[in-house]
């Protein structure tokens, strides 16, 4: 009767080379620890440095934006790209640049901007605003610097905005409202 050496083996033993010590366990783990949180970190910082996130705070959007949604903010938009008359802009407060306000772009550098009997024009074009709250009650006519941009908020009649304080330097404009993200819209 003959006998097959192989299954009459054992696997070989594995060589203390190959065995894990708990210490060598322990450091393998931490080092995976360490490269997540540290991907994690730079990710952040990534996404923080193209994105912000803006609360809106006040009522001068409406009803476009509502007082507690939270606003994804493009901040390289406008430096990839062009303004464009409606687009929804952040950019600090001329008044008080610690603060950041959000508005409607409407007229941008060089634009004439004219308000009357509750229509606005940009360039004697008549602008198309179905987000208002209401017209404007108010008239005026501003030609827009070269170095910033007018803006008004969607409820014109509860809005400070560029009617009554002026124009936005561009060097104060933060980006481009995205989306709301929060509170989720149904």
């Amino acid at each position: 009767m003959q006998t097959n050496p192989q299954l009459n083996t054992l696997p070989p033993e594995p060589r203390s080379s190959e065995i894990d010590s708990p210490r060598q366990s322990f450091r393998s783990a931490l080092k995976d620890i360490l490269q997540t949180l540290i991907l994690a970190a730079l990710l952040y910082f990534a996404i923080d440095a193209v994105f912000a996130r803006v609360r809106v705070l006040n009522i001068s959007m409406q009803p476009t934006l509502v007082e507690g949604d939270v606003i994804l903010v493009n901040k390289l938009a406008y430096k990839f790209g062009d303004m464009h008359t409606g687009d929804v802009v952040i950019f600090h407060n001329p008044n008080d640049l610690s603060e950041d306000y959000i508005k409607r772009l409407i007229g941008t550098p060089g634009d004439q901007v004219e308000i009357h009997n509750g229509t606005v024009y940009v360039n004697n074009v008549q602008l198309t605003e179905p987000y208002l709250a209401e017209p404007p009650l108010y008239d005026g006519s501003w030609t827009v610097p070269d170095d910033a941009i007018f803006v008004l908020g969607d409820n014109r009649n509860q809005s400070s905005d560029s009617h009554s304080w002026g124009f936005v330097p561009l060097e104060d404009v933060v980006g481009k409202a995205l989306v709301v993200y929060w509170p989720p819209q149904a």
